[in-house]
């Protein structure tokens, strides 16, 4: 995960985007070397070391064929998460993500923030960590300090003017930040909309683990528990560090009629 991160970083400013042909949608195609070279150092050591595992994985690599695809648990892999927006624009954080998946529910996750520096991982039951590059990992909580709330790209305009009225400060950022941004320093909240088809993807669902083991509360639009699996279909994602949080969140989608 710290490779497949420094080769993003290090590669920013420098790729130009390679659209991928078959997608439909202009953040779909988007894809750079940079996607693939951090895929590759994320699938090398994982298939040197776990090839039973099978593998879902955003690009179309050398690695991916090797995978034994009957594997009973499953590696779900984002390279760079928010390549278009949040990679090429530089609009937010952007994220690399690797979930192992067993019984359709995500047991463990690792996130890093390659441009924050941050590296975040989970294991089920036993609590979220984080550190920085070059330093040890600690256990890691939320918290409701700072004014920033961390949005998908795209978020209607009315719903940011609500939450900025609450006096937070609208960052976009990819799906991968939003699902642990009360864990960053300076971030209250999280706010996502999901693909208006089939809503928050698989991928989309990763980093929820980190923010679940950290004590933050993962919701729906309606407040309740967000889906702890990876077939319930979810539009809308909020992630913070306490209730009053989430009725903000709540209230501010609820100006857009899509909520």
């Amino acid at each position: 995960m710290r490779q497949a991160a420094s080769i993003a970083r290090a590669l920013e400013g420098r790729v130009p985007n390679q659209p991928k042909s078959a997608e439909t949608t202009e953040v779909k195609r988007a894809l750079t070397i940079a996607d693939t070279a951090a895929q590759e150092a994320l699938l090398v050591p994982l298939l040197e070391n776990f090839p039973q595992v099978a593998l879902e994985a955003e690009e179309d690599t050398e690695s991916v064929a090797h995978f034994d695809q009957s594997g009973v648990a499953r590696v779900v892999c984002d390279p760079i998460d928010g390549t278009l927006r949040s990679y090429l624009e530089a609009r937010g954080p952007y994220s690399v993500m690797l979930g192992l998946e067993q019984d359709g529910r995500y047991e463990a996750a690792l996130v890093a923030l390659p441009r924050e520096g941050l590296f975040f991982d989970a294991v089920r039951g036993h609590g979220a960590r984080c550190c920085r590059a070059g330093s040890v990992s600690r256990r890691v909580t939320g918290s409701q300090s700072g004014r920033r709330v961390l949005v998908s790209n795209g978020m209607p305009a009315e719903v940011c003017d609500v939450l900025r009225a609450q006096g937070w400060e609208v960052v976009p950022a990819s799906g991968g930040a939003v699902a642990v941004a009360p864990l960053i320093k300076g971030v209250r909240a999280g706010l996502r909309w999901g693909n208006a088809e089939n809503g928050v993807s698989i991928r989309g669902r990763i980093g929820l683990l980190i923010a679940r083991e950290a004590g933050l509360l993962v919701c729906g639009s309606d407040g309740e528990p967000f889906p702890d699996d990876q077939v319930s279909t979810a539009h809308a994602l909020l992630v913070a560090g306490g209730a009053e949080d989430v009725d903000v969140l709540r209230d501010a989608i609820a100006q857009h009629p899509r909520a």
